[in-house]
């Protein structure tokens, strides 16, 4: 259905309506914000009443033009401006219209569609292969731009969309391993490279713009001053594409959190930079000055990297097949406030927006990035804050819950993130907010164990939040089917003895159903 509305669509309407049908007012990779709450279209609304129902049908592209210039209204007077042209876009819409046009603004439209489906909805629509439609995309990191290529221009240009400057792409990923010994095992010799606790970016350079951009695609240039002076002064290149990480440094490296502050900040950026200054890491390069390189051998990319890169500026790593070097190693990494290493096969290309084997995360707790999708309001000394979190793997176009938990926060945060899922709530009982799926946290905990309470049959043990991962999109979160291994890896060094009524005990105080 979704392929047959987008082959209707006049071409210049095909990517707004793509991403209004996902609930996305802007691409990911667009730096505006369009910065509408619940407050401005209850103001925009009251205005817009007053406005008469004679200017016609609204069309998609028409809708998507005002976005974009509600994102563009800035400083003084842009609140206003903001609630006068949603006002007068609602004014003319029915409420039908209008419903839907407050759920894409918001991120839910509820009607089924997922990235996933719109990209088969585009390869349907355009008659191109499913392979070449997911590469555009991850290429171009723009679900609009695809379709409009691939619909409007013909499916063969898919094939001629390829990584270019100041178009971030989407990062390769790594899966999670049991330690030294399963990786070489699975990698033979490999390069094991820290892993640093900080936030992972992707630094563009055409030699007289530098651009850095989050894991999320999203344009961070502005906050991070200092590693666009790194950039410039010692990167001996005119043209690249790198790969990096910004780590929060004093003597020692600071908590992750301590970056993200540093993410979001857009004013006294000078002030913040003393405060919590940072040390740029590099670990791979995708371009350099004419040739993209992502389907080179990571041996290649590397000594590439640094022919360009001073030694200080890249991530520390040993390239060994033997465990005991690499065990001490990882030991080195962990004494240095690192959080592990990540192995990497020496052959691997650069395999964009894909997890697999090719790269692999040795950490020391087990961990998992999980999507909170709803929370429990507090009692006793919590009274006030939404404060016991429902925590969820993706599982297909959906999540699954796999615990609760309410460690991890200090009072300052449990009111912060207690306003920030209001903000994000989509229903409420008595007891429990349900919320929109957007913040992904980072949850270490002590087993997984299986679980009657939730339809998962798994649950964490002892779960508690190590951080907020603002970083990552709710889709980068961990599968269920990665806590499904993580459960079955549990056994190479425990004996098994599945007790339900025992775990049914054990999970009593951190399960629940939503």
């Amino acid at each position: 259905m979704v392929g047959e509305f987008l082959r209707s669509v006049d071409s210049e309407e095909i990517k707004p309506a793509v991403l209004i049908i996902l609930g996305k007012a802007l691409p990911e990779s667009d730096k505006g914000s369009m910065d509408v709450g619940y407050r401005t279209i209850i103001k925009a609304a009251s205005s817009g009443q007053q406005r008469l129902f004679s200017e016609g049908m609204v069309s998609i592209g028409e809708v998507y033009s005002i976005f974009k210039e509600i994102a563009d209204a800035k400083g003084p007077g842009s609140r206003k401006t903001k609630e006068n042209l949603l006002g007068g876009l609602l004014s003319r819409l029915d409420e039908s219209e209008k419903e839907y046009l407050v759920r894409s603004l918001f991120g839910e439209m509820r009607v089924g569609v997922s990235e996933g489906v719109m990209l088969d909805a585009i390869a349907y629509a355009s008659g191109a292969r499913m392979e070449s439609v997911r590469n555009a995309f991850m290429l171009s990191g723009d679900v609009g731009e695809v379709a409009t290529t691939a619909i409007a221009k013909g499916k063969e240009q898919l094939d001629g969309v390829a990584i270019k400057l100041f178009t971030p792409i989407r990062p390769m990923l790594a899966e999670m391993s049991s330690g030294v010994e399963e990786v070489i095992r699975t990698l033979g010799e490999a390069a094991f490279e820290f892993k640093l606790d900080g936030a992972r970016i992707q630094i563009h350079s055409d030699g007289r713009r530098v651009k850095i951009f989050s894991r999320r695609l999203t344009e961070v240039t502005e906050s991070l001053p200092e590693i666009v002076s790194i950039v410039r002064s010692q990167i001996d290149a005119e043209q690249f594409i790198m790969e990096g990480e910004a780590v929060a440094f004093k003597d020692r490296p600071l908590p992750f959190q301590e970056v993200m502050r540093r993410f979001t900040r857009v004013h006294d950026v000078v002030d913040s930079s003393r405060a919590i200054p940072l040390k740029l890491y590099l670990f791979d390069v995708l371009w350099l000055e004419d040739r993209a390189l992502i389907d080179l051998p990571y041996t290649t990319r590397w000594d590439e990297l640094q022919k360009v890169a001073p030694p200080e500026l890249i991530v520390p790593r040993l390239v060994t097949g033997d465990v005991g070097a690499a065990e001490e190693f990882y030991k080195k990494a962990l004494a240095e406030g690192h959080e592990g290493l990540v192995a990497k096969g020496l052959d691997s290309p650069y395999a964009v927006g894909k997890r697999g084997k090719r790269w692999l995360k040795i950490k020391k707790s087990e961990s998992l990035d999980l999507v909170i999708v709803a929370a429990d309001w507090g009692y006793g000394r919590r009274i006030g804050w939404l404060s016991d979190y429902y925590l969820a793997a993706v599982s297909g176009d959906g999540y699954e819950v796999i615990g609760k938990t309410f460690k991890g926060f200090t009072d300052v945060e449990f009111e912060m993130i207690t306003k920030r899922l209001l903000a994000l709530k989509v229903s409420e009982t008595r007891h429990t907010v349900q919320v929109r799926p957007e913040i992904v946290v980072q949850v270490v905990f002590d087993e997984v164990q299986k679980s009657p309470k939730y339809a998962a049959g798994l649950a964490l043990r002892l779960a508690r939040i190590q951080s907020i991962r603002d970083d990552k999109r709710p889709k980068d979160a961990d599968t269920i089917e990665t806590v499904r291994r993580v459960y079955e890896r549990q056994f190479d060094t425990k004996d098994r003895l599945d007790r339900p009524e025992d775990v049914r005990s054990d999970n009593d105080y951190i399960a629940g159903s939503l």
